[in-house]
């Protein structure tokens, strides 16, 4: 870590707040401790999409009530690498620690981790612990002087008992895991990636895997893009078409008649990924995975080849358009 970047606790006021409550969402996102895809501008949206949800406000109101107490790497004026501890008596917890993909192998999570263990023995606390994620992290914290004392199994309640929600994602409520496809206009897949937890925001998904930072290297190409990549679209306006917003209740009847027709034909031009996605479908291993979780991608990446194999022999189909033309022009 660079002489003038240390770690230190925040402060309620602290305007890198918002972004070191941030940076443990994209940490996450990128697990380990490989430097990553996501950085500034990653974090930046992150913190935009999070501004509104109270989430900055509860931690302000727990570190006023001394129930948590934040540290972070701050770099002009951003954090890159945050986490917490939250003191209970003479026990507190390392919670949260994480780095921003990008500036990692930095020594950053050590020197929070260090300030937050400072911070807690400063207000007498005599046990402080953490949970490591793997081998590796463990390694780190080693270096710190804490020491393993067990190892947590997490147990999850049975189907259809209280408190199974937590632990899966999905409509059917099954445990999931998300894939990103891209097609091109006949339904051919181009692309089948970026497999993460299904509780994943698809949003942040594709720009954890790098292809928002794609389409800001080709200006030339153009998406088009379901409901819940809006953001992505609010970046690129030129390049990424979303479905139109939905007018207010007071607006006249021929404004409402448009937003349909506009969202119908914006629909219409996106269907061909469901195409995409229904080949996909079509193989068993992927109707119903029962495979180890880990050879999840491998097995989906193996798949998609195929079938964009297959769909690159196919002939280009003529699409009929969808748009709506004068058919005869009458006088008034």
């Amino acid at each position: 870590m660079s002489e003038d970047l240390s770690a230190r606790t925040l402060d309620p006021d602290n305007p890198a707040l918002p972004s070191a409550l941030a940076v443990p969402h994209l940490a996450f996102a990128e697990p380990g401790t490989r430097i990553g895809s996501a950085g500034a501008a990653e974090l930046a949206e992150t913190v935009r999409d999070r501004s509104g949800d109270g989430s900055v406000d509860r931690v302000v109101a727990r570190i006023r009530e001394g129930l948590t107490v934040v540290a972070a790497a701050v770099e002009d004026g951003t954090a890159l690498c945050a986490g917490q501890h939250q003191p209970v008596g003479a026990v507190s917890e390392i919670v949260g620690v994480g780095t921003l993909p990008t500036p990692r192998r930095r020594g950053l999570g050590l020197a929070v981790t260090a300030a937050l263990v400072a911070d807690a023995r400063s207000r007498g606390v005599e046990t402080v612990f953490l949970s490591a994620g793997d081998e590796d992290v463990a390694r780190l914290y080693a270096r710190l002087g804490l020491r393993r004392i067990a190892t947590a199994l997490i147990g999850r309640p049975a189907a259809h008992r209280p408190g199974r929600r937590v632990f899966v994602s999905g409509k059917r409520r099954l445990n999931t895991v998300k894939t990103t496809t891209i097609s091109d206009g006949q339904g051919r897949t181009l692309w089948s990636g970026a497999d993460r937890p299904g509780r994943m925001h698809d949003q942040t998904a594709l720009r954890t895997e790098g292809i928002a930072e794609q389409l800001r290297l080709h200006p030339d190409v153009t998406v088009d893009v379901d409901e819940g990549y809006r953001g992505l679209a609010n970046e690129f306006p030129d390049q990424v078409s979303a479905p139109p917003h939905k007018p207010t209740e007071d607006v006249p009847e021929g404004e409402k008649l448009g937003w349909r027709e506009a969202r119908r034909r914006q629909s219409s031009r996106r269907f061909c990924v469901e195409h995409a996605n229904a080949e996909h479908k079509q193989w068993r291993p992927l109707q119903r995975y029962i495979g180890r979780r880990e050879h999840s991608a491998e097995t989906h990446r193996a798949v998609a080849g195929l079938v964009s194999d297959r769909a690159a022999r196919r002939a280009t189909v003529r699409r009929a358009s969808t748009e709506i033309v004068l058919a005869r022009q009458t006088a008034c």
